[in-house]
């Protein structure tokens, strides 16, 4: 499980920086909010398709920036690098 640390937290926002471990799994998941993800070092992770099962690896560099909607399905991710890695959760809250 990744471990996830909150950094601030309003009304309309919450951030927090989640580091991924080496080989650890995320646990598929539905996104409860809109998304907003840093990339804060580079790094390499594994993918689970969650219809297919079909696994793909990517690569993203620090400062890279991703969105995900509110209800997105959240697929298994394994770190497949050989450090681990952090990134920024920027939750957006609705009104």
């Amino acid at each position: 499980m990744a471990q996830k640390k909150l950094l601030f937290e309003n009304v309309r926002v919450r951030v927090s920086e989640v580091i991924y471990e080496p080989g650890v799994p995320r646990a598929r998941h539905l996104r409860p909010t809109d998304q907003v993800i840093v990339f804060l070092d580079d790094c390499k992770y594994e993918r689970t398709d969650s219809k297919t099962g079909e696994k793909t690896v990517r690569e993203r560099k620090s400062g890279e920036v991703i969105w995900h909607d509110r209800s997105e399905d959240a697929p298994v991710l394994k770190n497949a690098g050989s450090k681990s890695y952090r990134s920024l959760l920027i939750e957006l809250k609705e009104d």
